[in-house]
């Protein structure tokens, strides 16, 4: 797509909030950029607006079948004032994949990135500074046509969204306790668990929210059929660290190929840590911890980058790991994927876009 972006700036610019103070997606830039989509003309009107409410029917089929999906990437202010970007082609990528599952019109990746990049270029005085921070990027399209019929939209809004943000947790990076599900199912192979649709979200929210009234910041999640192996947290894919061995759910079309997974995946079998991706048991974890083997287990996204846990709780059976503490192979990996994602590493990989 070579249509040129529109740019109508705002008259009444926001106040920008305090950076030492933000809290995660609470706070949004002024502009934000809209494109559309009719079966008829393609993808069109590129244009980058304001940021105010949309207008849509009642009708409109997001609202009754759910055709809805999302990605989350960051955006960093280095040291010589360039913009950088982590890995955004993999996001474009994965939002097709979504696309694809929910009969959603594919994109033109390399365009969205560049209507990302205009879109930062205008709101560049928003993206924090202070350690920790950072500009969050939220593309996402919702189907738009008013019909109560149940088959694909024939009209679709791409929009993006811009929100200066501080950690994901407001502890930062602090071991996090994690409750293992047992009862409620987020997803199974053959649906739609490996896409970033919001209908996965939804599926996990009372879950989450049992969870956080017995104190714990996470559920993870469980198989579908037998309940018995480990699939992802809520927000982020998971390791385990086992007798020197870093193992991961393998990628089974129920758990969301994740970006920060990957990245993972490829820095420890650089450094030599072996790592593997395949089926695991919660009995296996349990088992490890038991034998005192279980000596790391952390999350990985988008939103938190390394997420350390200091705790899993299964059933009757509450799993301290590494004595509450952040492990040295998570410590490393976030200090890794910071530094290349904020410009103070060299990114030997062309893992970063830098404007």
């Amino acid at each position: 797509m070579s249509e040129e972006i529109k740019v109508q700036l705002t008259t009444q610019p926001g106040e920008k909030p305090d950076s030492t103070n933000l809290s995660f997606g609470k706070f949004f830039t002024d502009h934000m950029f809209i494109m559309d989509y009719h079966k008829d003309k393609g993808w069109y009107d590129p244009r980058i607006v304001p940021y105010a409410p949309i207008a849509m029917d009642p009708a409109a089929m997001v609202f009754h079948y759910g055709q809805a999906v999302f990605e989350g990437m960051k955006a960093y202010l280095t040291e010589s004032g360039k913009v950088l970007l982590f890995r955004p082609d993999q996001n474009m990528k994965r939002l097709n994949r979504s696309n694809e599952r929910l009969g959603i019109p594919e994109v033109d990746g390399e365009f969205v990135i560049h209507a990302i990049q205009t879109l930062i270029e205008v709101d560049k005085s928003w993206i924090p500074t202070e350690k920790g921070t950072s500009l969050y990027v939220r593309p996402f399209i919702i189907a738009t046509e008013p019909c109560l019929g149940v088959r694909s939209s024939y009209t679709y809004q791409l929009i993006v969204i811009l929100s200066p943000v501080g950690a994901y947790y407001s502890s930062g990076l602090e071991p996090v306790k994690i409750n293992v599900e047992s009862s409620y199912t987020r997803a199974v192979r053959g649906g739609i668990g490996f896409a970033k649709a919001a209908g996965n979200y939804a599926a996990s929210i009372k879950a989450q929210e049992n969870a956080k009234k017995e104190g714990y910041s996470q559920v993870l999640w469980l198989d579908a059929i037998e309940k018995k192996y480990i699939e992802e947290v809520g927000s982020m894919n998971i390791f385990f660290k086992i007798g020197g061995t870093v193992i991961t759910p393998a990628i089974n079309g129920s758990i969301l190929e994740g970006v920060t997974r990957s990245s993972v995946i490829t820095l420890l079998q650089e450094w030599g840590v072996p790592v593997e991706e395949r089926k695991l048991s919660i009995e296996e974890i349990y088992e490890a911890y038991t034998n005192g083997k279980l000596e790391e287990v952390f999350g990985t996204g988008t939103a938190a980058v390394i997420s350390p846990v200091g705790e899993l709780h299964w059933n009757e059976h509450t799993m301290e790991i590494n004595d509450g503490k952040i492990g040295e192979v998570s410590q490393k990996l976030y200090d890794t994927i910071t530094g290349l994602q904020s410009g103070h590493l060299p990114d030997t990989r062309n893992w970063t876009l830098t404007f």
